[in-house]
């Protein structure tokens, strides 16, 4: 088998940025390099092309990787409905204080992610992974809930840190062009860690019909969350990535905790349009306590909720794909491509929470909630028509992520920028997930729960309007975003 080093670009047709390696471009355009040579040098083995370590694709793809091992378990999990336990209780009270320090880190997380660096951002974050999944170990041994819940509130904290780092790396990092396929890629990949991390109960649980997992299943999710949080330290610092043209990823110099602070306050000045986009934002994990609790949870027994966690995340998988892919066709204009993908999520909000509604028509929380309640097994007659609703929301899910993260990446190719963008995103996003677990630990009826989810997503689609039809533009100049940093046009 033939091994061949190669420039970074894959084009079988030779460019002038073929010329010139990434690494030999950096340095003369006066950015000395922070990482080896050999990093910056794409090969081939046979047919396979292989990125350059210090590549775009290939840093997403580490990153795709850590979150595949942490949050993607942590997903796992959390589609078994209240924490793979019998009861949702304890799970949704973790739950809560989870996303209120989520919501309070995530806002501010881009600070810390400029200042402190990608690797250790991300380290941190996976460790919290790891501990809540722990806490809930213990939990099966000891009934012992404040732990569970300090470890929920802890997570919050590292969750935020990971997401954000995660964020401006998925959206800075690849060229306009490519920036669908981008968030595509990570999400898919992501999603699998989920679809993986679900066939752990489901071979375990197979056999059963119990409402709670064995220790087994949090003993395995521990293992990998800890392997996804060492693995961080594998990444590149962000001003060695360079993409194939030789451009670098436009940031802070020297930034500092002053400069980082204020500049969290200038991004809300200089891009004030974007709070059209925090309606959606607040929506985004709105929804899973619904779909996790009050219909994975309180309709199907333990091995069909496994089943059904990895018939959700595979469809996530596919609606990464779709809509990633769709959201950089090159031969429509990015601005119209904005327009299209509004309608069509309009479009596909109704049909599918539509279906939902005749759903949830059919079962209250009192009567599943009653002693001596059946649960559905997969055997059961009536499974295909939920099991089907339940896929087309783990599709939405994806559909709804990649656009919001596309429409962010289209404002802006500011690595600063984008951190404070995604830290937003996720603290807004954080909030409405623990005021949802709260609603849903106070036993609020499940049609007033679907209804809040329904109402929230086609609400925060109109909102957004104005800044879709008005804001994005085919392409953002260079000089629109070096005005958000200390560097040069030459630089």
């Amino acid at each position: 088998m033939e091994i061949t080093n190669e420039k970074t670009s894959p084009s079988a047709t030779t460019t002038s940025a073929d010329l010139h390696s990434p690494a030999r471009d950096a340095s003369e355009a006066g950015h000395p390099l922070t990482a080896k040579p050999w990093t910056y040098r794409s090969r081939r083995i046979g047919p396979i092309y292989i990125p350059a370590y210090a590549s775009p694709p290939f840093q997403l793809g580490l990153v795709a990787i850590v979150c595949f091992l942490c949050p993607g378990m942590f997903n796992a999990l959390a589609g078994l409905g209240g924490g793979g336990q019998f009861d949702a209780t304890t799970a949704n009270n973790a739950n809560v204080a989870l996303y209120s320090t989520f919501s309070i880190v995530g806002f501010f997380a881009g600070t810390f992610a400029n200042r402190m660096g990608i690797k250790l951002t991300l380290c941190l974050g996976g460790i919290g992974y790891f501990i809540y999944i722990a806490s809930f170990l213990s939990y099966n041994r000891n009934q012992n809930g404040g732990f569970p819940i300090f470890a929920g509130a802890l997570l919050g904290v590292c969750a935020g840190l990971l997401w954000c780092a995660q964020g401006a790396i998925m959206m800075s990092y690849p060229p306009e062009a490519s920036k669908g396929r981008y968030i595509s890629w990570f999400w898919m990949i992501f999603n699998l860690g989920a679809v993986l991390g679900s066939l752990i109960p489901l071979g375990q649980n197979i056999h059963s019909d119990a409402g709670g997992v064995n220790d087994g299943t949090y003993i395995g999710f521990m293992v990998l969350t800890f392997l996804g949080a060492a693995m961080a330290w594998l990444l590149v610092d962000a001003r060695a990535v360079q993409r194939a043209d030789g451009s670098h990823v436009v940031l802070m110099k020297h930034p500092t905790w002053q400069s980082e602070l204020l500049g969290l306050v200038e991004t809300l000045k200089t891009d004030s349009w974007v709070v059209l986009l925090f309606p959606m934002f607040l929506a985004s994990n709105w929804f899973y306590t619904y779909q996790f609790n009050d219909v994975n949870l309180a309709r199907f027994n333990v091995r069909t909720r496994a089943l059904n966690g990895v018939l959700y995340w595979l469809s996530q998988i596919i609606g990464a794909y779709i809509f990633g892919y769709a959201l950089d066709i090159s031969r429509v204009r990015r601005s119209t491509r904005a327009k299209a993908v509004w309608a069509v999520l309009f479009i596909i909000t109704m049909a599918i929470w539509g279906g939902g509604y005749a759903w949830q028509r059919q079962y209250t929380r009192a009567e599943t909630s009653a002693e001596g309640y059946v649960k559905m097994d997969w055997t059961g007659r009536g499974y295909v028509g939920p099991m089907f609703l339940y896929m087309f929301y783990g599709f939405y899910d994806a559909a709804w992520q990649t656009c919001v993260y596309w429409f962010m990446g289209a404002l802006t190719n500011n690595g600063r920028k984008l951190a404070n963008f995604a830290g937003f995103y996720k603290g807004i996003q954080s909030a409405g997930a623990a005021i949802m677990f709260r609603i849903d630990a106070l036993k609020a009826p499940f049609m007033n729960e679907f209804a809040s989810c329904w109402g929230l997503l086609a609400g925060s689609l109109l909102v957004a309007l104005p800044l879709i039809m008005l804001k994005v533009q085919d392409t953002v100049p260079l000089v629109d975003d070096i005005k958000f940093s200390d560097e040069t046009i030459e630089e």
